[in-house]
This record gives C-alpha cells, structure tokens and sequence, in this order.
C-alpha cells in the first residue's frame, strides 16, 4: 500500500517561509510524476506543482511560480516543497501526491492517483 507522510505545516506571518516534505513508502518516486496539490475546504482544489521521474523537469502553477521551488531527494525517497513569500491565500491543506504521467500536461486541474493526508498551512498576521 502506497504511503506518504508529510510534515512541515505550520503557521506563518504574510512574507515567511514554511518547507513541505513527504517521503513516500512501498514505491519509488522517480517511477512516478510526483507533486503538490492544495485545497480549501469548500473550493476546488489546485495542483501547484510536480516533478517528473523521467527527466526531473519541474512544473508549477503561476499562483506559485517564483515563490516555490519542488524538489526530490531520490535516496530519502522525499519530495520537498520550499515555499517563500508566502500570501494569505496560499493558506490551504497541501497534499503530495504521485500521478503516472509524469506531470504531462501539468496545470491547475492536474489529478494525482495517489495522495498523503495533507498537511495544513495557514499564512496570517
């Protein structure tokens, strides 16, 4: 059974930083697209980011692009998610997850197959 455990939630002042990571078990993450979705509860929920197994090319939503950064350390099998100049609407559960294709396509309605219980991140002054 696929597992992930995330940490690195918290809560934040407007302009911080808060790091995400999810290490996954039971699967090779460089098999997959792995990436972060967020949702708030009542809205739809967001794809933010992933990073491809095959060739480590990394995608990211515009509402993130510039503020947050995927990465991988294959040997942890984790994926990590720095996040800057975090916003109030960046508050949400986030939630790492693994897809099969390799994050082709990738945007905002990007379904991942497989996901972890989420990690809640909150940015308020």
């Amino acid at each position: 059974e696929v597992k992930f455990v995330e940490t690195g939630g918290g809560l934040v002042r407007p302009g911080g930083s808060l790091r995400l990571s999810c290490k996954a078990s039971e699967i090779i993450i460089t098999d997959y697209g792995i990436g972060w979705f967020r949702q708030v509860p009542g809205k739809e929920r967001e794809a933010i980011s992933c990073i491809s197994g095959i060739d480590d090319k990394t995608y990211y939503t515009n509402s993130v692009k510039g503020r947050f950064t995927i990465g991988r350390d294959n040997a942890e099998n984790t994926v990590y998610l720095q996040m800057n100049n975090l916003k109030p609407e960046d508050t949400a559960i986030y939630y790492c997850g693994i897809e099969f294709e390799f994050c082709t396509g990738f945007g905002p309605d990007h379904d991942f197959d497989y996901w972890g219980q989420g990690s809640q991140v909150t940015v308020s002054s």
